[in-house]
């Protein structure tokens, strides 16, 4: 087997050196702010060791990443009957469209897309207040990254408050089809935190492990979630993680793994290793550029693709 070790070294010092970073998401006025020179990377091994290199340690807004924890915490929550509420397909269209909601009377293609993560967040809030519902989501992501100090970015959750027409009109819209129970601004509060949720690549790659080891956080051997629950969900990531970019993240990278435009990736390598990679700058998708390549190598290098070294 290659050294892992070497390996992260090698692709963080690869990636540092690239001209190629893509653009930060400027329509969200704190995202633009960010210094697109970053990247940073963390494997967790099934041993528990951990490997990291570059900007490791920054923290940064996983935004759309945070829709694999929601996810998990509503089909608790519903279990199967969450997918009545939004469905399991790719959508093939930019990650805040609101035309596929047209066109299928409200019910978004699938949870990782905006108006998907928002009817998966009204789910989460029913029965609670809304910061219940936010606290239950934090205090779930602090749990399985077995860190209380996990926060919300208050400024980053504010920036997409003001700026976040195009969700509002999204959640409206499937208010009027009845796939949104709770008040709109209730909905959308808590969603627009969650997606503020503030973590480093180590952080991060913790907090993904059960996904890797059939359900089980192997850190304290507690289900998470049930072993066929982990393969579906790893299933959703693998074919809806990157919005319409998700057909080329499987060809190229060969892992379940789920994006946000913060920069960063969670990506999965089932009974393997769990990995975190960040870097601002987005491909023409929304994806981060450089984090895509990085993948893409560590798969290679270390023979992790699901379908075959």
């Amino acid at each position: 087997m290659p050294d892992l070790a070497l390996v992260i070294r090698e692709i963080s010092e690869e990636m540092a050196q690239r001209s190629d970073r893509g653009a930060v998401a400027d329509y969200i006025p704190e995202l633009a702010r960010v210094d697109p020179g970053q990247f940073g990377m963390a494997v967790i091994d099934a041993a528990g060791r951990v490997f990291a290199g570059g900007d490791s340690e920054t923290p940064f807004s996983i935004q759309s990443v945070s829709k694999v924890f929601t996810l998990t915490l509503a089909l608790g929550m519903v279990g199967d009957r969450l997918w009545k509420r939004v469905g399991r397909e790719p959508s093939g269209n930019p990650f805040n469209s609101i035309v596929q909601l047209e066109r299928e009377r409200g019910v978004p293609r699938n949870p990782f897309i905006n108006a998907g993560a928002i009817a998966v967040t009204d789910v989460i809030l029913s029965g609670h207040e809304p910061r219940e519902a936010l606290g239950e989501i934090l205090r779930f992501m602090q749990f399985l990254a077995q860190d209380s100090s996990i926060a919300i970015d208050e400024t980053v959750a504010a920036s997409e408050k003001r700026t976040g027409f195009r969700n509002t009109a999204l959640a409206n819209y499937m208010k009027s089809f009845g796939v949104i129970d709770n008040p709109v601004d209730y909905t959308l509060g808590v969603y627009f935190h969650h997606c503020a949720i503030a973590m480093n690549c180590r952080q991060l790659a913790r907090a993904g492990r059960f996904l890797a080891h059939n359900g089980i956080n192997p850190s304290t051997g507690h289900s998470v979630v049930s072993a066929e629950r982990a393969r579906r969900i790893n299933a959703i990531m693998l074919t809806c993680g990157h919005y319409d970019g998700s057909g080329e993240f499987a060809y190229r990278v060969g892992l379940p793994g789920k994006s946000g435009v913060g920069g960063s990736i969670l990506a999965i390598a089932p009974g393997k290793a769990s990995i975190a990679v960040w870097s601002p700058g987005l491909d023409a998708a929304g994806n981060s550029h450089l984090g895509r390549i990085a993948l893409e190598r560590l798969t290679q290098r270390m023979g992790w693709s699901v379908f075959g070294s």
